[in-house]
Protein backbone atom coordinates (compact mmCIF):
# COMPACT_ATOMS: atom_id res chain seq x y z
CA UNK A 1 0.00 0.00 0.00
CA UNK A 2 1.21 3.24 -0.88
CA UNK A 3 1.87 5.25 2.38
CA UNK A 4 -0.27 8.38 2.81
CA UNK A 5 2.08 10.75 4.14
CA UNK A 6 3.04 14.06 2.59
CA UNK A 7 4.82 17.26 3.39
CA UNK A 8 2.63 20.19 2.12
CA UNK A 9 4.88 22.25 0.03
CA UNK A 10 4.45 25.76 -0.53
CA UNK A 11 3.18 25.38 -4.11
CA UNK A 12 -0.19 23.87 -2.47
CA UNK A 13 1.17 20.60 -4.29
CA UNK A 14 1.57 17.47 -1.48
CA UNK A 15 4.87 15.51 -1.60
CA UNK A 16 5.44 12.19 -0.39
CA UNK A 17 7.57 12.66 2.32
CA UNK A 18 9.14 8.55 1.62
CA UNK A 19 10.03 8.40 -2.46
CA UNK A 20 12.56 6.45 -4.44
CA UNK A 21 15.89 7.41 -5.39
CA UNK A 22 17.02 6.94 -8.74
CA UNK A 23 20.22 7.66 -8.16
CA UNK A 24 22.82 4.52 -9.59
CA UNK A 25 20.40 2.57 -10.62
CA UNK A 26 21.95 1.00 -13.46
CA UNK A 27 20.05 1.22 -17.37
CA UNK A 28 19.36 -2.40 -17.24
CA UNK A 29 17.56 -3.02 -14.30
CA UNK A 30 15.63 0.34 -14.15
CA UNK A 31 12.60 -0.30 -15.76
CA UNK A 32 12.15 -3.21 -13.92
CA UNK A 33 12.99 -0.78 -10.39
CA UNK A 34 10.81 1.31 -10.85
CA UNK A 35 7.70 -0.60 -12.00
CA UNK A 36 8.38 -2.96 -8.98
CA UNK A 37 8.69 0.23 -6.37
CA UNK A 38 5.30 1.32 -7.87
CA UNK A 39 4.03 -2.25 -7.14
CA UNK A 40 5.36 -2.09 -3.85
CA UNK A 41 3.47 1.30 -3.10
CA UNK A 42 5.98 3.85 -4.19
CA UNK A 43 4.88 6.91 -5.73
CA UNK A 44 7.70 9.53 -5.29
CA UNK A 45 10.88 8.89 -7.61
CA UNK A 46 13.83 10.93 -7.65
CA UNK A 47 15.72 11.07 -10.62
CA UNK A 48 17.89 13.77 -12.47
CA UNK A 49 19.45 14.31 -15.95
CA UNK A 50 23.05 13.43 -14.55
CA UNK A 51 21.71 9.98 -13.50
CA UNK A 52 21.85 8.54 -17.23
CA UNK A 53 18.87 6.72 -16.92
CA UNK A 54 15.94 8.70 -17.59
CA UNK A 55 14.24 7.06 -20.94
CA UNK A 56 13.97 3.25 -18.37
CA UNK A 57 12.31 5.48 -15.76
CA UNK A 58 9.97 6.56 -18.18
CA UNK A 59 9.50 3.04 -19.10
CA UNK A 60 8.66 1.57 -15.79
CA UNK A 61 6.10 4.03 -15.29
CA UNK A 62 4.74 3.92 -18.45
CA UNK A 63 4.08 0.21 -18.06
CA UNK A 64 3.06 0.47 -14.59
CA UNK A 65 0.32 3.33 -15.83
CA UNK A 66 -0.42 0.94 -18.46
CA UNK A 67 -0.99 -2.53 -16.02
CA UNK A 68 -3.56 0.00 -14.40
CA UNK A 69 -0.91 -0.08 -10.99
CA UNK A 70 -1.37 4.07 -11.10
CA UNK A 71 -2.36 6.79 -12.65
CA UNK A 72 0.07 9.56 -13.82
CA UNK A 73 -1.96 12.36 -11.35
CA UNK A 74 -0.39 9.85 -8.18
CA UNK A 75 2.76 9.82 -9.25
CA UNK A 76 4.97 12.41 -7.50
CA UNK A 77 8.30 12.48 -10.39
CA UNK A 78 11.06 14.61 -10.00
CA UNK A 79 14.09 15.68 -12.02
CA UNK A 80 17.12 17.98 -12.23
CA UNK A 81 18.63 20.74 -13.99
CA UNK A 82 22.39 19.58 -14.62
CA UNK A 83 25.00 22.24 -14.24
CA UNK A 84 25.58 22.21 -17.98
CA UNK A 85 22.51 23.71 -19.00
CA UNK A 86 22.23 26.20 -16.27
CA UNK A 87 22.22 29.21 -19.10
CA UNK A 88 18.77 30.93 -19.56
CA UNK A 89 17.97 30.10 -22.96
CA UNK A 90 19.16 26.39 -22.51
CA UNK A 91 16.60 25.67 -19.51
CA UNK A 92 13.96 24.96 -21.39
CA UNK A 93 15.04 22.97 -23.91
CA UNK A 94 16.34 20.47 -21.53
CA UNK A 95 13.67 19.91 -19.62
CA UNK A 96 11.22 19.29 -22.27
CA UNK A 97 14.11 16.60 -23.35
CA UNK A 98 14.05 15.43 -19.62
CA UNK A 99 9.79 15.16 -20.16
CA UNK A 100 10.15 13.41 -23.16
CA UNK A 101 12.81 11.05 -21.94
CA UNK A 102 10.45 10.20 -19.31
CA UNK A 103 7.37 10.12 -21.50
CA UNK A 104 5.41 12.15 -19.27
CA UNK A 105 3.97 15.80 -19.68
CA UNK A 106 5.08 17.62 -16.36
CA UNK A 107 7.41 17.19 -13.48
CA UNK A 108 6.08 17.63 -10.59
CA UNK A 109 9.02 18.98 -9.37
CA UNK A 110 12.25 19.94 -11.55
CA UNK A 111 15.19 20.68 -9.22
CA UNK A 112 18.35 22.92 -9.68
CA UNK A 113 20.93 20.03 -9.47
CA UNK A 114 24.21 22.39 -8.03
CA UNK A 115 24.98 25.52 -7.41
CA UNK A 116 27.22 25.64 -10.61
CA UNK A 117 27.03 26.61 -13.80
CA UNK A 118 29.21 24.88 -16.13
CA UNK A 119 29.90 25.30 -19.90
CA UNK A 120 26.85 24.38 -22.70
CA UNK A 121 27.49 20.52 -23.87
CA UNK A 122 24.97 20.13 -26.57
CA UNK A 123 23.34 16.64 -26.38
CA UNK A 124 24.06 15.43 -29.52
CA UNK A 125 27.97 15.52 -28.88
CA UNK A 126 27.50 13.67 -24.81
CA UNK A 127 24.38 13.10 -22.82
CA UNK A 128 24.29 13.35 -19.50
CA UNK A 129 27.63 15.48 -20.04
CA UNK A 130 29.14 14.89 -15.83
CA UNK A 131 31.44 17.82 -15.19
CA UNK A 132 33.39 17.57 -18.06
CA UNK A 133 33.41 19.73 -21.68
CA UNK A 134 33.51 18.36 -25.10
CA UNK A 135 37.12 18.36 -24.95
CA UNK A 136 37.35 16.81 -21.54
CA UNK A 137 37.90 19.67 -19.21
CA UNK A 138 35.71 21.03 -15.99
CA UNK A 139 34.97 24.51 -17.18
CA UNK A 140 32.92 27.24 -15.97
CA UNK A 141 29.64 29.07 -17.20
CA UNK A 142 28.79 32.29 -17.26
CA UNK A 143 25.00 31.94 -15.54
CA UNK A 144 24.36 33.60 -12.45
CA UNK A 145 22.08 31.32 -10.24
CA UNK A 146 19.38 34.10 -10.71
CA UNK A 147 19.65 33.50 -14.57
CA UNK A 148 18.90 29.88 -14.37
CA UNK A 149 16.35 30.64 -11.53
CA UNK A 150 14.85 32.95 -13.46
CA UNK A 151 14.86 30.44 -16.63
CA UNK A 152 13.20 27.90 -14.53
CA UNK A 153 10.28 29.79 -13.05
CA UNK A 154 8.99 30.08 -16.32
CA UNK A 155 8.64 26.41 -17.09
CA UNK A 156 6.11 26.24 -14.03
CA UNK A 157 4.22 29.51 -16.37
CA UNK A 158 4.61 27.16 -18.56
CA UNK A 159 2.82 24.09 -17.16
CA UNK A 160 6.45 21.81 -17.52
CA UNK A 161 6.78 21.72 -13.91
CA UNK A 162 4.10 22.32 -11.13
CA UNK A 163 7.33 22.99 -8.45
CA UNK A 164 10.67 23.91 -8.68
CA UNK A 165 13.24 23.40 -5.98
CA UNK A 166 17.13 23.38 -5.53
CA UNK A 167 19.69 21.05 -4.25
CA UNK A 168 23.03 21.54 -2.42
CA UNK A 169 22.82 25.06 -1.46
CA UNK A 170 24.47 26.29 1.82
CA UNK A 171 22.48 28.98 4.15
CA UNK A 172 23.91 32.02 2.12
CA UNK A 173 22.96 30.78 -1.43
CA UNK A 174 19.55 30.32 -0.35
CA UNK A 175 19.26 33.95 1.26
CA UNK A 176 20.04 35.08 -1.60
CA UNK A 177 17.84 33.35 -3.82
CA UNK A 178 15.13 34.28 -1.88
CA UNK A 179 16.15 38.35 -2.12
CA UNK A 180 15.09 38.04 -5.88
CA UNK A 181 12.73 34.44 -6.47
CA UNK A 182 9.22 35.16 -7.89
CA UNK A 183 8.67 31.81 -7.27
CA UNK A 184 10.23 30.74 -3.91
CA UNK A 185 12.27 27.16 -3.93
CA UNK A 186 9.45 24.40 -2.81
CA UNK A 187 12.24 21.95 -1.51
CA UNK A 188 15.62 21.91 -0.77
CA UNK A 189 17.01 18.78 -1.40
CA UNK A 190 20.72 17.81 0.66
CA UNK A 191 23.20 15.63 1.98
CA UNK A 192 21.46 14.34 5.32
CA UNK A 193 22.75 11.47 7.88
CA UNK A 194 24.27 11.31 11.35
CA UNK A 195 27.12 12.31 10.43
CA UNK A 196 26.08 15.14 8.65
CA UNK A 197 23.20 16.64 10.48
CA UNK A 198 23.23 19.94 9.17
CA UNK A 199 20.66 21.34 11.93
CA UNK A 200 21.29 25.13 10.99
CA UNK A 201 19.97 25.26 7.47
CA UNK A 202 17.59 22.51 7.99
CA UNK A 203 15.84 24.67 10.18
CA UNK A 204 16.55 27.72 8.18
CA UNK A 205 14.64 26.15 5.22
CA UNK A 206 12.01 25.22 7.14
CA UNK A 207 11.62 28.23 8.96
CA UNK A 208 10.82 30.08 5.46
CA UNK A 209 8.59 27.24 4.55
CA UNK A 210 10.83 25.61 1.87
CA UNK A 211 10.37 21.56 2.50
CA UNK A 212 13.65 19.37 2.93
CA UNK A 213 14.58 16.09 1.19
CA UNK A 214 17.39 14.14 2.82
CA UNK A 215 19.70 12.45 0.08
CA UNK A 216 22.21 9.53 0.98
CA UNK A 217 20.01 8.58 4.24
CA UNK A 218 22.44 6.39 5.01
CA UNK A 219 25.55 8.08 4.97
CA UNK A 220 28.22 6.27 3.53
CA UNK A 221 26.82 3.45 2.03
CA UNK A 222 26.12 5.00 -1.15
CA UNK A 223 29.71 5.56 -1.94
CA UNK A 224 31.37 2.63 -1.16
CA UNK A 225 30.95 1.22 -4.28
CA UNK A 226 32.62 4.10 -6.06
CA UNK A 227 36.16 3.66 -4.01
CA UNK A 228 35.98 6.65 -1.98
CA UNK A 229 38.48 7.03 0.78
CA UNK A 230 35.78 9.60 2.75
CA UNK A 231 33.46 6.61 2.90
CA UNK A 232 35.74 3.64 3.51
CA UNK A 233 37.41 5.65 6.11
CA UNK A 234 33.72 6.05 8.32
CA UNK A 235 32.16 3.22 9.91
CA UNK A 236 29.22 2.28 8.31
CA UNK A 237 25.88 4.24 9.93
CA UNK A 238 23.93 0.43 9.77
CA UNK A 239 26.54 -0.95 12.07
CA UNK A 240 26.43 2.05 14.74
CA UNK A 241 26.02 0.94 17.99
CA UNK A 242 23.63 4.02 18.87
CA UNK A 243 21.25 3.05 15.95
CA UNK A 244 21.43 -0.98 15.86
CA UNK A 245 20.64 -0.16 20.02
CA UNK A 246 17.78 1.60 18.98
CA UNK A 247 16.56 -0.44 16.10
CA UNK A 248 16.43 -3.10 18.20
CA UNK A 249 14.91 -1.33 21.30
CA UNK A 250 11.74 0.01 18.26
CA UNK A 251 12.13 -4.40 16.56
CA UNK A 252 12.76 -2.23 13.62
CA UNK A 253 15.86 -2.60 11.14
CA UNK A 254 18.64 0.07 11.69
CA UNK A 255 17.72 1.45 8.11
CA UNK A 256 14.71 2.22 9.49
CA UNK A 257 16.01 4.24 12.87
CA UNK A 258 17.98 6.16 9.93
CA UNK A 259 14.89 7.04 7.65
CA UNK A 260 12.69 7.84 10.96
CA UNK A 261 15.02 10.04 12.46
CA UNK A 262 14.66 11.94 9.61
CA UNK A 263 11.04 11.61 8.52
CA UNK A 264 9.81 12.46 12.01
CA UNK A 265 11.16 15.97 11.70
CA UNK A 266 9.64 16.19 8.93
CA UNK A 267 12.25 15.85 6.51
CA UNK A 268 11.57 13.62 3.63
CA UNK A 269 13.89 10.48 2.12
CA UNK A 270 14.45 9.26 -1.20
CA UNK A 271 15.95 5.68 -0.23
CA UNK A 272 16.61 2.78 -2.72
CA UNK A 273 16.26 -1.07 -2.87
CA UNK A 274 16.35 -3.94 -5.47
CA UNK A 275 14.98 -5.82 -2.62
CA UNK A 276 11.31 -6.61 -2.18
CA UNK A 277 11.62 -6.79 2.03
CA UNK A 278 13.62 -3.64 2.18
CA UNK A 279 11.61 -1.87 -0.51
CA UNK A 280 8.62 -2.54 2.04
CA UNK A 281 10.65 -1.66 5.18
CA UNK A 282 12.19 1.67 3.98
CA UNK A 283 8.15 2.81 3.17
CA UNK A 284 7.20 1.75 6.53
CA UNK A 285 9.11 4.83 8.25
CA UNK A 286 6.26 7.00 9.73
CA UNK A 287 4.45 4.60 11.78
CA UNK A 288 6.62 4.32 15.12
CA UNK A 289 8.46 7.01 16.81
CA UNK A 290 12.05 7.40 18.31
CA UNK A 291 11.76 9.46 21.57
CA UNK A 292 13.05 12.71 22.44
CA UNK A 293 16.49 11.12 23.51
CA UNK A 294 16.81 8.69 20.77
CA UNK A 295 16.38 11.59 18.43
CA UNK A 296 19.40 13.78 20.19
CA UNK A 297 21.68 10.46 20.52
CA UNK A 298 21.09 10.04 16.76
CA UNK A 299 22.32 14.21 16.23
CA UNK A 300 25.21 13.00 18.40
CA UNK A 301 26.67 10.79 15.90
CA UNK A 302 27.74 13.96 13.87
CA UNK A 303 31.25 14.41 12.49
CA UNK A 304 30.16 16.97 9.71
CA UNK A 305 31.48 14.60 7.39
CA UNK A 306 29.96 14.81 3.69
CA UNK A 307 30.90 12.64 0.74
CA UNK A 308 29.05 14.00 -2.33
CA UNK A 309 31.69 17.11 -2.66
CA UNK A 310 32.76 17.39 -5.93
CA UNK A 311 36.69 17.71 -4.65
CA UNK A 312 35.68 14.00 -3.50
CA UNK A 313 35.65 13.36 -6.76
CA UNK A 314 38.95 15.08 -7.83
CA UNK A 315 36.79 17.69 -9.80
CA UNK A 316 38.20 21.37 -8.71
CA UNK A 317 34.97 22.69 -7.84
CA UNK A 318 35.22 24.15 -4.44
CA UNK A 319 31.86 24.37 -3.19
CA UNK A 320 31.50 23.55 0.58
CA UNK A 321 35.06 25.03 1.10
Amino acid sequence: MPSSATIKLNSGHEMPIVGFGLWKVTNDTCADQVYNAIKAGYRLFDGACDYGNEVECGQGVSRAIKDGLVKRSELFIVSKLWNSFHDGPQVEPVCKKQLQDWSIDYFDLYIMHFPIALKYVDPSVRYPPGFTDENGKVTPGNASIQETWTAMEKLVEKGLCKSIGISNFRGVLLMDLLRYAKIRPATLQIEHHPYLVQEGLVKYAQDEGIAVTAYSSFGPQSFLEMDMKQAKDAPLLLEHPTVKKIAESHKKTPAQVLLRWATQRNVAVIPKSNNKDRLAQNLDVVGFDLSDAEIKEVHGIDKNLRFNDPLNYGVALPIYV
